[in-house]
């Protein structure tokens, strides 16, 4: 029986995590979740105690506090302390419980603000980071250092993938709170209920991001915490071990937004605030690494949303 313990199984990541396991799983495996109100991540005690007995032989470290730009800039001391605090918890507790196998998720803004388009592995640490998401990008590149230092002293195996922006069922779409895709999704449907004739966008609509649907990803972390441990060293290295996932395409946001608009039926004209920031022209994460691993992403973008929107239309209803 392989024990595997998914942290954060409720969030959008998690909950894709533990469908795709059970998907392609047999009796053999055994899922184990805890909710907050259980086991609270940030008490050490608690997450060392809660492994010891649970002695699972896989964790996906699916657990964070996220949000788009507005949260990560009004909340930057939770985002940086939350974040640090669960995965240094998990990480020392599976170390110190002999748990071989940790897959850690972390995010695409741990690179640099000037990044060079696409965005390798090799530009971590190479320059600034974005001021608006620092605390955030922070914690993650401190949990990747993490797993691989308990590789390094203790000969773990200890993996961390890198998502691009991420889409799908159990997102969140609070007004302030959400990432764009859901922020679009809600605003194009609640415009068309309301037979506006016009939405209005933030931006040019020229700058170009990449968006990957959440069971992709979770397919991609099942794939990358089961291949064999020396072929993934030698995709790798110790002290630059992270991989992207991604899909290797991008679209600028007016395009992203005539989609949403198209399948949410808004007749009305779409306007693109110019007074408002654009952010970074592009966003692309190279996902060659993976690509050679063996895994690329099936979900088209259309289709993936069409699926989003359904459920958040379940969600409201």
């Amino acid at each position: 029986m392989v024990k595997i313990y998914v942290a954060g199984h409720r969030g959008m990541v998690g909950s894709a995590i533990v469908r795709q396991i059970q998907s392609k799983s047999d009796h053999a495996i055994q899922i184990i979740t805890r909710t907050h109100k259980e086991l609270d991540l940030t008490n050490q005690q608690q997450v060392n105690n809660f492994i010891k007995k649970e002695k699972p032989d896989q964790i996906y470290l699916a657990a964070a506090k996220v949000g788009g730009i507005h949260a990560n800039n009004t909340y930057p001391a939770d985002f940086i302390y939350q974040n640090l605090i669960i995965q240094a918890n998990i990480i020392h507790a599976a170390h110190q419980n002999n748990v071989q196998k940790l897959l850690f998720l972390g995010s695409s803004c741990i690179y640099p603000k000037s990044v060079k388009q696409p965005m390798q592995e090799e530009s971590l640490l190479t320059g600034v980071l974005e001021s608006t998401n620092e605390p955030y990008a922070v914690a993650k590149i401190a949990g990747i250092k993490l797993c691989e230092s308990y590789n390094r002293q203790y000969n773990h195996d200890y993996r961390s993938v890198m998502p691009t922006n991420l889409y799908g069922p159990g997102d969140s779409y609070h007004s302030e709170n959400s990432h764009v895709i859901p922020a679009l999704i809600k605003k194009f449907h609640e415009s068309t209920k309301n037979n506006l004739s016009k939405v209005i966008i933030w931006g040019s609509g020229k700058s170009k991001r990449e968006f990957l649907y959440v069971d992709d990803m979770a397919a991609a972390c099942v794939h990358v915490m089961n291949l064999n441990k020396v072929i993934y060293q030698q995709k790798t290295s110790p002290m630059l071990s992270h991989i992207n996932v991604g899909t290797n395409q991008d679209l600028t946001i007016k395009s992203l937004a005539e989609t949403i608009a198209k399948i949410t039926t808004f007749k009305g004209k779409i306007v693109f605030d110019t007074t408002k920031p654009d952010g970074p022209k592009r966003k692309l994460m190279d996902s060659t690494r993976l690509n050679d691993l063996g895994w690329k992403s099936d979900t088209d973008l259309e289709k993936g949303l069409r699926k989003t929107y359904k459920d958040y239309c379940s969600i409201i209803s």
